[in-house]
């Protein structure tokens, strides 16, 4: 499980999202890194060390299931934390065969991300 002091990473386009979940994961304690976009979250390289990555599906340019599929051709095995405002039919269960570890359709509630991102496992413990 995913515990406080650990690394999250965040991509998420939309300024007031991003920052409102920056607060919530510092106030839990974690540490956050947020992104704009995928392409700025990996144009520093792979982050081996992040506990986990939540990502919005609709990016500019690369979707949250491209950046999976990037960052597991990468060897980051960090799991992937989908949110979404464009919840249709089948896209959660699409997203659990590509691999994202959970899937949060907006708006959600604060506590509903926290437990999502405490439940899944560090790639840092694999």
């Amino acid at each position: 499980m995913t515990a406080a002091g650990e690394r999250v990473l965040v991509v998420e386009d939309d300024d007031g999202m991003r920052v409102a979940i920056e607060r919530l994961l510092g106030a839990a304690g974690f540490a956050c890194v947020a992104y704009a976009s995928a392409e700025a979250m990996l144009a520093g390289g792979p982050d081996r060390d992040a506990a986990c990555v939540v990502s919005d599906l609709k990016l500019p340019g690369m979707s949250g299931l491209d950046l999976l599929a990037e960052i597991r051709a990468l060897g980051v095995k960090a799991p992937l934390i989908l949110i979404t405002a464009h919840d249709t039919p089948g896209l959660r269960e699409e997203a659990a065969r590509r691999g994202a570890a959970s899937y949060l359709a907006k708006p959600f509630r604060g506590t509903a991300l926290l437990e999502a991102v405490s439940a899944v496992e560090p790639a840092t413990t694999k």
